[in-house]
C-alpha cells in the first residue's frame, strides 16, 4: 500500500487512528476505504474489503506511533 509515500495525504484523523493503532496488519474496510479516498490507491483487499498491510507500512506506522509517543512524553514533561 506504500503508506509512508502517501502520509501526507492523508487525512489527520487517519494518522492518528494508525498512530493509534500501530499494532494493526489488516486495516479495516472503513479504514482502507478512507486511504483509498484519500490518496487514490487501490490496494488489495480481502473478501470483507480488508486491506493487510505490508511489512514497511506497519514499520512505518511504528516508527510514526512511537515518534509521537516520544513527543506527547516531552510535552507532558515540560508543561507537568
Amino acid at each position: 500500500m506504500n503508506i509512508r509515500g502517501h502520509w501526507d495525504q492523508l487525512a489527520p484523523e487517519t494518522r492518528q487512528w494508525l498512530i493509534d493503532n500501530p499494532g494493526c496488519v489488516v486495516l479495516p474496510r472503513t479504514v482502507a476505504e478512507i486511504i483509498h479516498r484519500a490518496t487514490g490507491i487501490t490496494p488489495d483487499a480481502d473478501q470483507h474489503g480488508q486491506v493487510s498491510l505490508s511489512p514497511e507500512d506497519v514499520s512505518f506506522i511504528h516508527g510514526q506511533s512511537e515518534a509521537a509517543a516520544s513527543t506527547h512524553r516531552t510535552e507532558t514533561t515540560a508543561t507537568g
